[in-house]
């Protein structure tokens, strides 16, 4: 079998832009896979770092030797060396997509090629579910809506407020003024008299403010049960997450802006945070998610895989979830659809199918999900078949 064509697509999808490589063979089968750049800056860089990989690593190899095309992307690409997001969400969209194939081509899911499921579903929490609201009542009531629809786990920004475009913007020069922190207290406070004592909330602060503003405000919160405290520094500061981490009785995670287990590893050398989230979409990849979460398991640390992209990455993620032993909740972005001008552009949404807070894995072929031709055609960004 021989990779003979790489369609990327970039895809315009409401708050999202979608970053969607499809790989074809000579056999017929095809493999898709996602950059998890769709939030934020840098989708058109991820697709031109994809479309580099394809033209100059990708076309005429062999799709199901893995192993071997991540190492050539990682040892001669030159910038995945010590590089960052960008870089690195494009080999781990296109080693999904290499998964996909290799899963189609025998037959079985993905997570069947990494050593079988270890559970037949998982636990899932919901995020973006207060973008719009600014008040602490208002933060409190909107977690009414996945409360409903079985959610048990909820995570939230707390420092975040709504800009004009519909999203979150978070704050400036790492400085909240005293109202602006207050604020931050009581909306997880009233959130929590909301939704009672049996509904895991997890914090997200972003690495927005300094350390010494950052253990104050999280030693408030030591009292409210948080399940956790993700990136209340900078994740490449480790003296700051090694501070807080020893003053604030909260645990830590972190793990979206860190990649390939060599990014990671500094952090569990220090124990400065408590669970990780290496993002299948940006880290390298669902092997090389597994390779951090089997050294993270040696550091006795749990891992939650971070996830903010398309279907296409949710399912990807999905595999190496059902894998891990350490693996203890999955993120879920339930309501990307609210904006008007989203489009679904895959046969299943897995978000759709969440009951009781939790989500059932899929024995579908791959990563169990394909592209709508029809939706996808028209963000055609490149194709690389020479």
């Amino acid at each position: 079998m021989k990779i003979t064509r790489v369609k990327v697509y970039l895809i315009s999808s409401g708050m999202l832009h979608p970053v969607i490589v499809k790989i074809e063979t000579d056999e017929g089968i095809s493999g898709v896979g996602e950059a998890a750049i769709a939030y934020g800056l840098g989708g058109t860089a991820a697709a031109g770092m994809i479309k580099d990989l394809a033209a100059r690593i990708l076309v005429g190899k062999d799709p199901q030797a893995i192993e071997a095309l991540w190492s050539e992307m990682y040892d001669h690409s030159f910038w995945a060396k010590g590089g960052g997001a960008i870089v690195f969400a494009g080999i781990s969209a296109i080693e999904q997509a290499l998964w996909d194939i290799k899963g189609k081509a025998l037959n079985v899911p993905v997570y069947q090629l990494l050593g079988g499921k270890v559970r037949d579903q998982l636990r899932v929490y919901a995020n973006g579910w207060s973008s719009d609201t600014t008040t602490a009542s208002d933060f409190a009531r909107s977690a009414e809506r996945p409360l409903k629809e079985g959610y048990t786990a909820l995570k939230c920004y707390p420092l975040a407020m709504p800009d004009a475009r519909g999203t979150l913007r978070h704050p400036t020069r790492r400085a909240l003024d005293r109202g602006e922190t207050e604020l931050a207290f009581q909306r997880v406070k009233a959130l929590r008299d909301c939704v009672g004592p049996d509904v895991d909330l997890m914090l997200d602060l972003s690495g927005a403010l300094t350390t010494d503003e950052t253990i104050r405000l999280c030693q408030r919160y030591e009292d409210l049960g948080i399940d956790f405290i993700e990136e209340p520094a900078d994740p490449f500061d480790l003296g700051a997450l090694k501070k807080i981490s020893e003053k604030v009785n909260i645990p830590i995670a972190l793990g979206e802006r860190l990649y390939t287990r060599y990014g990671f590893r500094k952090v569990m050398e220090t124990h400065a945070a408590d669970t990780l989230q290496p993002d299948v979409g940006n880290t390298g990849g669902i092997l090389e998610t597994k390779k951090i979460a089997a050294m993270a398991e040696a550091y006795n640390l749990r891992v939650a895989p971070h996830n903010c992209a398309s279907r296409v990455c949710t399912a990807a993620t999905m595999h190496v979830s059902a894998n891990l032993s350490n693996f203890s909740i999955l993120e879920l972005y339930p309501y990307w659809a609210d904006d008007a001008k989203h489009i679904e552009f895959t046969d299943v949404i897995p978000e759709n199918q969440v009951k009781d807070g939790y989500l059932q894995v899929s024995d579908r072929p791959g990563i169990g999900i394909e592209l709508i031709d029809d939706k996808v055609r028209p963000f055609l960004w490149a194709e690389i078949d020479s």
